[in-house]
């Protein structure tokens, strides 16, 4: 069938037409084989010129279209939309980037950035006069939902998805829930503690019949695709067939020969082998570390309810989608960064927080009474290369505080703060103020004079060149240094391989697009919310578990769903098997098939991504890409290399 193109050349309000002669671009192309109608207009994707795009479809009987803007990754789904509503299928759209790959790029060099333009714009027509009208794949979707995470933002996602009437399966692999939060005491800014916080979210999961929560849980495979993803579910027993009662239960732990560090208080403290939760974490019972338990039968000899042959089960189980809320890790500095194992003065915010937690009188640490209290900041985020050079957020906001928090508890602690400059935005700001206002004394440097620890035999200085007061050299004698620690993604988060997620520079997990996909992942049917995707404090990692929440409902909630159908294909006749483009598939989609007179490769349509990555390794040219076919890409080679 004959093509009867239109082409739509955006300004972009500037952002293209201060660098591109857009008219120029316009007038070399509207006389391209295929082109009908060629256009040039201010903001292409607003709602007038989408409606005029329509009505352009309509009345010219247009059966291509391409649009010369920005990314496809802001606008592709928004051209796809106004081929439909013109109804047009929406795979005979053609979207060329001319501002991220052209006027941005180009922006010295106004001629050139043209003539880029319009072989850019040429090429996107010679694919637009091949395109074929394409249908989707249609699936089935489990309506179920597994949130992988019972921190504050795994709850919160959890019971929004109860909410909407979906089942859900909330998967924590420590033997508690509650995360991060059940580790601090009162939170910025609400002053309402941890432990209420995690309190009210557990008692409203457990009063929904359709939460399912397994604690000491772990995914170990994963199979399947959106809207039917096949998890096997590895769970660790408590090794409790029943309740002791607290006192029984205080007897076996005391009995217990073993002691390890306690991970819920970073290592500060010592627990048994057999431990009970604390008054923030849930379910309210006891477990036994089986890692480190010796099975010497103690516990059991004091309650009959402890049981030690108990084994690992793995459950199947189909769900439609998946929410990773995985959370975070502090930052662990190194040893002898500002003196950290170096002297047991130093100890990082985490561990301070919950010594506050402990202390009751007095603050104490190691026999003496804390007075002088030195916080160094940046401890682990804005490092030089080949740190973390991100700025995780909170940690001005949580350290200012706990310097607030402690000065209240005990009125005879001097807070000294060592920043880089503080960033307490939006209405923390007004924790700074109280800080001020109660005597906290700040000093400044920079990453080119940062603040020196020395340690001396029973003083610990801290030390700055304090840009505040012209560059004067302070020091500070102090009874405990704590180091304001940033985020880092969880150092096993072996999760989210099995899923394949991507992750950023950061390492955390990454999400399409920071503003318009701020929850989805390029593996479909996989969200993330919380601090897996970045540092966040606990009001923006709830917001983005009830986007998440919503996000993965409307997965699961239509009963089918539709896939690109932009993925590879085999033609049977060509392919020898020899396991090449399996090797090379990120995503596991292709495998072999034995049912054929002779092995070979087959697609999962629902799980092909069309990256395209096989095409290249396969010896027989087996492989096709479909709307990308070869014909299709030297059509475009074609007329990008015409002189």
């Amino acid at each position: 069938m004959k093509k009867k193109l239109g082409v739509y050349v955006c300004h972009c309000g500037g952002n293209i037409s201060d660098y591109v002669d857009v008219e120029k671009v316009k007038k070399a192309i509207e006389d391209e084989g295929g082109v009908y109608l060629a256009k040039t207009t201010m903001f292409a994707c607003s709602d007038s010129n989408q409606k005029d795009m329509v009505d352009d479809i309509k009345r010219d009987d247009l059966n291509g279209i391409v649009v010369a803007s920005c990314s496809p990754k802001l606008h592709l789904t928004t051209f796809r939309n106004v081929s439909e509503r013109a109804d047009l299928n929406k795979y005979n759209y053609v979207h060329a980037n001319i501002r991220e790959q052209d006027s941005w790029a180009h922006s010295n060099d106004k001629e050139g950035a043209t003539e880029k333009a319009i072989r850019i714009v040429k090429a996107a027509i010679a694919r637009a006069r091949l395109a074929e009208p394409l249908v989707p794949n249609k699936i089935v979707a489990q309506k179920a939902v597994a949130v992988i995470g019972a921190g504050v933002a795994g709850m919160k996602a959890a019971i929004a998805l109860s909410d909407m009437d979906c089942p859900v399966y909330l998967i924590e692999r420590s033997p508690f829930i509650g995360g991060r939060v059940a580790q601090w005491g009162k939170l910025f800014t609400s002053n309402q503690p941890g432990n209420e916080l995690v309190e009210g979210l557990y008692n409203k999961l457990i009063n929904r019949k359709n939460i399912t929560i397994f604690t000491n849980a772990e995914v170990t495979s994963n199979a399947g695709s959106i809207g039917d993803f096949k998890l096997k579910v590895r769970v660790t027993p408590r090794y409790f067939s029943g309740l002791c009662s607290d006192d029984q239960l205080d007897k076996a732990i005391e009995a217990c020969p073993v002691e390890v560090a306690d991970e819920f208080n970073f290592n500060i403290t010592k627990r048994k082998a057999i431990y009970r939760n604390t008054f923030s974490q849930y379910p309210q019972t006891g477990v036994i570390d089986m890692i480190n338990c010796t099975r010497c039968g103690k516990c059991e000899a004091i309650c009959d309810k402890i049981d030690l042959s108990q084994k690992e089960e793995v459950l199947d189980l189909q769900v439609g989608s998946v929410l990773m809320a995985t959370g975070f890790d502090p930052y662990t500095p190194e040893a002898g960064e500002y003196g950290y194992q170096e002297t047991n003065r130093v100890v990082t915010l985490p561990q301070f927080a919950r010594m506050i937690e402990m202390s009751d009188k007095k603050l104490m640490h190691n026999g003496k009474e804390v007075k002088n209290i030195a916080y160094i900041y940046c401890v682990g985020s804005r490092q030089p290369e080949g740190g973390n050079t991100y700025c995780s957020r909170y940690c001005c906001t949580s350290a200012i505080h706990t310097s607030v928090e402690v000065k209240k508890k005990f009125p005879k602690v001097y807070n000294y703060h060592f920043t880089r400059g503080i960033r307490t935005y939006g209405k923390q700001e007004q924790l700074y103020a109280e800080s001020l206002k109660q005597g906290d004394i700040y000093l400044q440097g920079d990453e080119d004079n940062l603040p020196e620890v020395v340690v001396q035999e029973k003083k610990t200085l801290v030390k700055v060149n304090d840009i505040l007061s012209a560059g004067r050299a302070i020091e500070v004698e102090a009874d405990l240094v704590v180091l304001v620690t940033g985020m880092v993604p969880r150092a096993d988060n072996s999760v989210g391989s099995l899923f394949k997620l991507p992750k950023g520079r950061d390492n955390f997990f990454n999400e399409i697009h920071i503003k318009l996909r701020t929850v989805e992942t390029f593996i479909d049917g996989v969200t993330i919310a919380g601090s897996c995707q970045s540092p966040k404090n606990v009001m923006e990692s709830v917001n983005s578990a009830l986007a998440a929440a919503a996000k993965s409902y409307s997965y699961v909630s239509k009963g089918e769903l539709e896939t690109e159908p932009v993925i590879a294909e085999v033609d049977e006749a060509l392919c020898t098997w020899c396991d090449a483009c399996s090797t090379a598939c990120p995503f596991d989609a292709i495998s072999m098939s034995n049912d054929k007179e002779k092995a070979i490769a087959v697609i999962n349509n629902a799980v092909c991504k069309g990256c395209g990555m096989c095409l290249p390794v396969c010896p027989t040219d087996a492989l096709n890409l479909i709307a990308y076919s070869n014909k299709e890409i030297e059509s475009m080679i074609d007329a990008l290399a015409v002189d």
